[in-house]
């Protein structure tokens, strides 16, 4: 199902929380749950990953996670902003028993984009317990399952560096 980069990023991330005795979340939009699904398709996963959160509409992101309603609407950052991915990362671990926690928030396509917020952006955060929580901020090109495949990718990736 996931490629052989994805399953040895799951794999490095799986291990490193290991190390460290940490539990992990994900909370997801644009991905909607497949970063959990290439976590626990690894065998024994269930001692790592504690929940995932699939918060798809802003209510959901505002219900699930305590993410502010007023950074949604008129004049806000909106669904997809740094602001919105560090509130989700940092909901998700005040949320959950979780240590740490992965976020992503995007426009996959094949509509949604504008000028501003293309097709292709995703905003992604890690929050760890007692630490900054970090953001990227990236524009993957493909359709819909390529924007989706890399930001999977990247957002293990940005877990592995918040974990080294």
């Amino acid at each position: 199902m996931f490629d052989a980069e994805t399953v040895a990023r799951a794999e490095a991330v799986l291990a490193a929380c290991r190390v460290r005795g940490l539990m992990l979340a994900t909370a997801e939009s644009c991905t909607g749950g497949l970063i959990a699904g290439a976590l626990t398709a690894i065998a024994g996963s269930s001692d790592v990953v504690e929940r995932g959160f699939v918060t798809y509409t802003n209510e959901a992101k505002q219900d699930m996670l305590g993410v502010a309603p007023g950074l949604f609407g008129a004049g806000a950052p909106g669904a997809v902003s740094e602001d919105v991915a560090r509130a989700m990362a940092e909901g998700a671990v005040a949320c959950s028993p979780a240590d740490i926690s992965v976020s992503v928030t995007g426009i996959a396509g094949p509509g949604g984009g504008t000028d501003e917020k293309p097709v292709g952006l995703v905003h992604m955060a890690v929050a760890l317990d007692g630490h900054q929580t970090l953001h990227e901020r990236h524009v993957f090109p493909g359709d819909r399952n390529a924007v989706r495949d890399h930001t999977i990718i990247a957002a293990l990736a940005l877990l592995e560096r918040a974990l080294a």
